[in-house]
C-alpha cells in the first residue's frame, strides 16, 4: 500500500481514545503489569507515546521541512517517557497524549502538506536518510506497535490461567517489542 497523509492523519488521531478505552479505569494489576524484567507496563507506553509525540515526530518533520538533509535529527532518548511518566496518574497521561495529539495533528493538518512536501528529505542519525512520508508512515507504525505491545502485555497476565488454550493464542507466543534494544 502506497503512503496516505489522510489515512495516516485518521488512525494516529484514533490512538488516544483507543487508549483510554481499553486502560482507563482498568484495574492497576492489568494496567501496572508488564511481560517479565525490563519490559513496560501499559502506563510506561502512553508515556512513551506522549513523549514521542513531544520531542520525536513532529520536531522532524519540522527539520525535514525547514532544513531536509542539512541538518540531522535531534538525537532521541528511549527511556525518556520515564520522566514524562513522574508523579503522573494514568489518567492525567491519557488526557495529556490526548491533548498532544489532537494539538499535533491539527498543526500538521494546517500546514497543507503536498506531494513534494512529503518527498523532503532529512536526516536520520542511526538510519540515514528518510522522506516525511516515510517519518509519518513510521509514526503510524509505531502507534500500531505500541497498541500491540500494551494488548499482548494485558494478554501476558493470563498465559497461564488460559490453560491448553496458550497455543492456539497468538497475542501469547508473540515476543521482541519490550525487550530492551
Amino acid at each position: 500500500m502506497d503512503f496516505n497523509l489522510q489515512s495516516s492523519t485518521a488512525l494516529l488521531s484514533r490512538t488516544p481514545t483507543t487508549l483510554d478505552a481499553l486502560l482507563r479505569d482498568f484495574p492497576d494489576a492489568w494496567n501496572l503489569s508488564n511481560e517479565g524484567e525490563n519490559t513496560w507496563t501499559p502506563i510506561d507506553v502512553v508515556a512513551h507515546l506522549l513523549y514521542t509525540d513531544r520531542t520525536n515526530w513532529k520536531p522532524r518533520a519540522q527539520t525535514i521541512l525547514q532544513f531536509g538533509e542539512t541538518k540531522p535529527f535531534d538525537p532521541f532518548r528511549r527511556f525518556g517517557h520515564v520522566q514524562e511518566r513522574e508523579g503522573k496518574s494514568l489518567p492525567q497521561l491519557l488526557d495529556e497524549f490526548a491533548q498532544i495529539r489532537s494539538e499535533t495533528l491539527n498543526e500538521i493538518r494546517g500546514w497543507n502538506l503536498s506531494a513534494e512536501d512529503l518527498a523532503k528529505r532529512g536526516q536520520h542519525p542511526a538510519l540515514g536518510t528518510a522522506t516525511l512520508s516515510q517519518l509519518i508512515a513510521a509514526w503510524t507504525v509505531h502507534d500500531l506497535t505500541h497498541l500491540h505491545q500494551i494488548t499482548r502485555i494485558l494478554a501476558h497476565q493470563y498465559r497461564e490461567a488460559v490453560g491448553p488454550w496458550n497455543k492456539f493464542l497468538g497475542v501469547l507466543q508473540c515476543t521482541g517489542h519490550s525487550a530492551p534494544a
